[in-house]
C-alpha cells in the first residue's frame, strides 16, 4: 500500500470519529511524507495543525494507522509546504474548492469537499451559493433511517424545512454522540436549498462559530460578523454545548439569535444534552432555547442498527453476508458513527488484504474494537462523568447536604455504581461520604422506578452511559 493509499484509508476512519468541522479544520492539506521503521511522518500546513494533531488527535491517527499496518508505533508531525498531489483544486464562482482525499469506492469511505470559509467583508448575494452554507449534499431526509428513537426529531426537522420561522422556532435537538443529529440538521438545510434556493442558509459548529467571532474581534470586523449572521434565513448551530462558559461568545450569539427571531427567521440548534443540563449557559439563552420545540434522539435498537447497516451497504454497492451484518449490529451499540466505522473497517480490511468479508474475518477484524467497548469501568470514571455532566466537584457528591441540585446527581451516581459496577450498597455508601446502605438502596429504587416514567431521566441515564463507555475508549474526546 502506498503512503497516499494508506492516508486515504486513515482519513476515512478518522472522519467518522470526529465532527465534520474539526475534520475539515485540522486534517485539510495533510499527507504522509514518510513511513519507515514503524514511524509515520505526517506533513501539516501550519503550527496550529501540528499542535492539534500531535496532542488532540494523536490516538485517533495512531489507532487508524495500526488498523492497516500493525508495525506502526509512532507518529510525528512536521510543517510542510509540499502540496498534496491527489486533491483536485477547482474554482467555482471564484471560490476555491478542495476535493478531500477519496478512499477506494469499495471500502465505503465517503468523498468530501473541504471548503474555504467565506469572508465577512464580502457582500452577501441573495442567492446563497452552495459553498457558503457549509452543507454536504449527502445528508438528506431521504437517506435518514427513521425509527422509534428518532421519529419525532425527524418529523420536527421536516416540518421546519417546509415552514421556515413559522413552526418550532427555535428547534432544539439533543442526543448523544453519533446518533444522527448532524444528519438531521443538514437535511433541513439541503431540503430548504432544494425548494427555496433564494434562502440564505448557514450551518456551523459552535466551535467554528467561536473561532470566527474571535477572529472578527481581533481584526476589528465584529460589526460585519454580526451583520453577516443576522442576514440568514436559516441558521443552524451544531453542538451548542461548547458555548458553555464562553461569556463573550454567548453574548454575541444572544443578540444574533434575537435579531433573527424577531424577523421570524429560523434557528435550529443541537446539543448533547437538554438546555437545562448545559452548565454555565446564560439563563437568557437557556430561556430562549426552551421557548421553542425541544426533541431528543436516543440510541438505536438492534432492528434499527441492522436497517442502518443494510442502507449503508446498499449505498456503497457492496455485498456483506447477513451473519457478519448481524454480528456488527449486535456488538456495536453505542452510536451510528461507531457502527458505520466498524462496517468501513471490515470492508476496508477485506479489500486491502484481499480476503472475503466472512463472519470469521469480521469477528477477527472487530475483536479489539469490541474488547475496548467492554473496557472495565472504575468508580473514578463514574465520578468523573457525573461531575462533568452536572457541573459539580467530587467533594459536592461526598459531603453532607440536601440541596436539590446535588441530591439528584448523587442518587444517579449511586444507581450507576450499582448497575454498572455491581457494587454492594454498603461500599457505595462508604464511597459517598460514609452514608448508610439504606440511603443507597432508597436512591437506587427511586432511580430504577422513575427512569421508565420520566423521559428526561431516561435520557440523562442514556447520555451518562454513553459518556461512561464512549469516553473510556476515546479518552481524547
Amino acid at each position: 500500500m502506498t503512503n497516499e493509499e494508506l492516508w486515504r484509508a486513515v482519513l476515512g476512519q478518522i472522519e467518522l470519529s470526529i465532527s465534520k468541522a474539526n475534520f475539515i479544520t485540522w486534517f485539510k492539506n495533510t499527507s504522509i511524507l514518510n513511513n519507515q521503521d514503524g514511524c509515520v511522518v505526517i506533513g501539516v500546513p501550519n503550527g496550529f495543525a501540528k499542535e492539534w494533531l500531535e496532542n488532540k488527535y494523536n490516538l485517533y491517527i495512531l489507532r487508524a494507522l495500526k488498523s492497516f499496518d500493525t508495525t506502526i508505533h509512532t507518529i510525528r508531525c512536521v510543517i510542510s509546504q509540499e502540496k498534496i498531489s491527489h486533491p483536485a483544486i477547482q474554482t467555482v464562482d471564484g471560490v476555491k474548492n478542495i476535493d478531500a482525499i477519496q478512499a477506494p469506492e469499495q471500502s465505503g469511505f465517503t468523498r468530501k469537499k473541504i471548503l474555504e470559509k467565506p469572508s465577512f467583508g464580502a457582500q452577501i448575494s441573495h442567492n446563497t451559493t452552495f459553498h457558503e452554507t457549509n452543507l454536504h449534499s449527502r445528508y438528506t431526509f431521504e437517506n435518514f433511517i427513521v425509527a422509534e428513537n428518532n421519529e419525532l426529531a425527524r418529523a420536527a426537522c421536516y416540518a421546519v424545512s417546509q415552514n421556515l420561522g413559522l413552526v418550532y422556532n427555535p428547534l432544539f435537538i439533543y442526543g448523544g454522540v453519533g446518533l444522527g443529529k448532524t444528519h438531521l440538521l443538514q437535511s433541513i438545510g439541503n431540503e430548504v436549498m432544494k425548494n427555496f434556493p433564494e434562502k440564505r442558509i448557514k450551518y456551523i459548529n459552535s466551535e467554528r462559530f467561536t473561532t470566527e467571532l474571535v477572529d472578527s474581534i481581533k481584526n476589528q470586523k465584529i460589526d460585519k460578523f454580526k451583520e453577516y449572521y443576522q442576514q440568514m434565513d436559516l441558521l443552524i448551530i451544531d453542538d451548542v454545548q461548547f458555548l458553555s462558559g464562553r461569556e463573550k461568545t454567548q453574548n454575541e450569539f444572544f443578540h444574533i439569535f434575537n435579531a433573527l427571531y424577531q424577523l421570524d427567521k429560523q434557528i435550529v440548534i443541537s446539543s448533547d444534552r437538554p438546555p437545562k443540563a448545559i452548565p454555565t449557559l446564560e439563563d437568557r439563552l437557556r430561556s430562549r432555547f426552551e421557548g421553542g420545540m425541544i426533541v431528543d434522539i436516543s440510541r438505536p435498537n438492534l432492528e434499527t442498527r441492522i436497517a442502518i447497516l443494510e442502507s449503508k451497504i446498499l449505498e456503497k454497492g457492496v455485498v456483506l453476508d447477513k451473519a457478519s451484518l448481524h454480528f456488527i449490529a449486535e456488538h456495536i451499540t453505542q452510536n451510528i458513527r461507531e457502527l458505520e466505522g466498524a462496517l468501513n473497517r471490515v470492508l476496508a480490511f477485506s479489500e486491502f488484504h484481499k480476503v472475503p468479508a466472512s463472519l470469521e474475518n469480521t469477528k477477527k477484524i472487530l475483536s479489539q474494537l469490541i474488547e475496548n467497548n467492554k473496557k472495565n469501568i472504575k468508580s473514578d470514571d463514574v465520578f468523573s462523568v457525573i461531575c462533568s455532566f452536572y457541573d459539580l466537584q467530587k467533594e459536592d457528591l461526598i459531603k453532607k447536604g440536601r440541596k436539590k441540585e446535588i441530591v439528584h446527581p448523587r442518587q444517579v451516581m449511586m444507581y450507576l455504581l450499582r448497575t454498572e459496577l455491581e457494587m454492594p450498597f454498603s461500599t457505595i455508601g462508604d464511597l459517598l461520604g460514609g452514608r448508610d446502605h439504606t440511603t443507597v438502596l432508597h436512591a437506587f429504587e427511586k432511580i430504577e422506578k422513575n427512569k421508565n416514567i420520566h423521559s428526561r431521566l431516561k435520557e440523562e441515564l442514556s447520555s451518562l452511559l454513553e459518556r461512561l463507555y464512549y469516553s473510556s475508549v476515546d479518552t481524547t474526546v
